[in-house]
């Protein structure tokens, strides 16, 4: 009687399948970014982005969590240390994959998986921008030159504005 199964197991059984993604997540954080199978890079993102959330808790019991999957503590160690502080502001989305066309051989669809380590820019909410965009009903600013400011600090006069001032003056 054959074995259940739920899913592809990516030519193996379930610890096959457990060891090949520890390997492929410990290749990512050692080089940053590895070329792989569209399948395998798809199974890896979840585990991948999972370690890296435990990296960016940053405590004993995070980093035995993540020794238990990965198991070299080197890589461990550069995951805690060099990659968690540069994704400590993004909120997910710690992976990339970057299709790159089909494996000569066997016509299998190749990807690029990186880590994405770009500073995260902070996004602006769509009401501070319709408000930013649409300027407040005020009066218009008319600003009187500088000869005629002169003369009439000069002359004790009391200078709101260019020409408030002088309509100031008709009225009197």
């Amino acid at each position: 009687m054959p074995t259940p199964t739920k899913g592809a197991r990516l030519g193996g059984g379930p610890a096959h399948e457990r060891l090949m993604l520890a390997n492929l997540a410990a290749s990512l954080f050692t080089h940053k970014s590895i070329k792989t199978t569209e399948t395998r890079a798809k199974r890896l993102r979840p585990v991948a982005e999972r370690l890296i959330t435990f990296a960016k808790k940053g405590d004993l019991h995070a980093r035995r969590r993540v020794l238990a999957t990965i198991g070299d503590k080197t890589v461990v160690h550069e995951l805690f240390t060099e990659i968690a502080p540069q994704v400590a502001l993004r909120e997910g989305g710690y992976t990339r994959i970057t299709k790159l066309g089909f494996r000569k051989g066997d016509n299998a669809s190749m990807v690029q998986m990186e880590l994405v380590l770009e500073p995260v820019t902070p996004k602006v909410k769509r009401s501070s921008v319709k408000a930013a965009s649409k300027p407040a009903a005020a009066a218009p600013v008319v600003e009187a030159p500088a000869e005629v400011v002169a003369e009439d600090a000069a002359q004790g006069a009391d200078v709101v504005e260019g020409d408030v001032a002088a309509d100031a003056e008709e009225s009197k």
